[in-house]
């Protein structure tokens, strides 16, 4: 183990030599010692410190001539070294007892930790490992964060899945371009959060980020709210305005559920793409704009494009980058991920209560789950959990009735039985609860399909066999 480095500083031989021994016979310290402020300050220049032991009056130094310190340096003096020089060590004060006051003011000033004298050795070892313990839990909290937000977050993204991991690493890859990008999925996947991913992460960070919802304006105000206009352009102009592409200028605009647009609208926006100028209604002229345009849908465009209800230039002028976010259901490994996240934000929210997490029972509902909402519902459904919730964990009886009951296609089987009452076929009712064991074995296995057929007690090709049967993700 390192030797962690201790300045001793004081007037008094003594008080020095007393400390400097104490700290030799507590162990693994390499102690120096100084008699005053100009030579504490030599050493603090020539090498670094874990720990500066100073009493709270020094002698003092000849530069110095302020009455107000009645001829003396003290510690804050010190401090105001240590802040100006930028030298982080852990600063300890010690006072007399009639100076107990003066000792805290050097705490709220920086220091780390008090201590009256008489030192003694109990005292001092306390001391520095408090401190120490407390510097071990700061860097341990300091990796974990870290930890957690390297792996399992981006801009807010909670996700460890692999398939959110290759979208990261689409949207690290193209980032910094200007290269429109489409971005489609369930609705509640979380295509907002990937269009702020991109933004926030590229170069055009600093710069507006504009979100529109296509199908939420009128119609007859849309091309107003995208490209402005001038005053006396209609009835109600009575003074210009801005649109939102020029709001977003140098930036990134947003434009979420593409699919809704108007024709009309498709007509401009296609044009505002291959030019990159607007032209408010009602003026004449033409503004470039620089903006980044990141557009979103759970529509499917190819097949409103067979339908003439989406124009096919636009689509391919949109379609230049396609990020497709995967529902909820096909990335299980995100869900106990994103039920821990919840229940740590919605204990800040409804406080004083706080759940600490969710009954193995509960949780195997809610891996079972289809999540046809994604993580919009899965929010919404540990919300209201934790407000119903009476105890410390979240329970099956606290989940909505939805997440009770097993959809098997127009069969539905109540999950506390297994099999349901609405069908006695036993055939179908076979392939209902075999489909959910192989389920539970692979959840259970962490997708280990040898496992998983060893828990079933079946041969691995069968259990293969089942799994593309019933079209078991894993």
């Amino acid at each position: 183990m390192v030797s962690k480095k201790v300045l001793v500083i004081d007037d008094e031989p003594e008080i020095r030599t007393s400390i400097s021994k104490m700290l030799e016979n507590i162990g693994n310290y390499d102690v120096s010692q100084a008699d005053g402020y100009n030579q504490g300050v030599t050493l603090l220049k020539r090498r670094d410190f874990d720990f500066v032991i100073c009493d709270y009056y020094l002698e003092e130094a000849p530069e110095l001539s302020d009455p107000a310190h009645e001829g003396r340096r003290i510690a804050l003096d010190l401090l105001d070294f240590l802040k100006e020089s930028n030298i982080s060590t852990n600063f300890i004060v010690i006072s007399g007892q009639a100076d107990a006051a003066k000792g805290f003011e050097t705490l709220l000033q920086g220091a780390a930790e008090y201590l009256p004298k008489p030192v003694t050795k109990r005292h001092l070892q306390f001391v520095l490992h408090r401190v120490e313990r407390y510097l071990e839990l700061e860097h341990q909290n300091r990796l974990l964060r870290k930890n957690i937000e390297d792996r399992f977050s981006f801009s807010n993204i909670i996700a460890k899945s692999p398939a959110m991991e290759r979208i990261f690493e689409v949207i690290d890859k193209v980032k910094d371009y200007k290269t429109t990008v489409l971005i489609t999925g369930e609705s509640g996947t979380g295509k907002e959060l990937v269009a702020k991913a991109l933004h926030y992460n590229s170069i055009r960070k600093d710069r507006p980020f504009v979100a529109v919802n296509c199908g939420g304006i009128p119609e007859n105000l849309l091309e107003s709210e995208f490209f402005g206009h001038v005053k006396g352009a209609f009835t109600d102009a009575v003074r210009s305005k801005k649109g939102l592409f020029q709001e977003a200028d140098g930036g990134t605009i947003f434009l979420d559920e593409l699919g809704d647009l108007p024709m009309p609208l498709q007509v401009k926006l296609l044009r505002v793409l291959q030019d990159q100028e607007i032209r408010p209604v009602g003026s004449n002229e033409s503004i470039k704009v620089d903006v980044r345009v990141v557009a979103a849908t759970a529509k499917d465009l190819g097949r409103l494009v067979r339908k003439g209800e989406f124009r096919e230039d636009l689509y391919y002028r949109i379609n230049v980058l396609t990020i497709v976010i995967p529902p909820l259901r096909e990335r299980l490994d995100d869900v106990r991920l994103l039920v821990d996240h919840f229940i740590e934000k919605y204990n800040k929210e409804i406080a004083p209560r706080r759940v600490l997490g969710v009954s193995p029972e509960a949780m195997q509902l809610i891996l079972e789950y289809r999540w046809p909402g994604n993580v919009r519902e899965l929010e919404n459904v540990i919300e209201r959990a934790m407000v119903l919730t009476d105890g410390d964990y979240i329970q099956v009886e606290d989940l909505p009735s939805e997440l009770r009951i097993i959809d098997e296609g127009d069969e539905s089987v109540p999950a506390d039985h297994g099999l349901g009452e609405l069908s006695l076929s036993i055939k179908k009712n076979a392939r209902i609860l075999e489909k959910r064991l192989i389920k539970r074995a692979l959840l259970k296995t962490g997708g280990n399909k040898t496992k998983a057929a060893h828990m079933l007690e079946i041969s691995l090709p069968a259990l293969l066999y089942k799994i593309k049967d019933y079209k078991i993700s894993v």
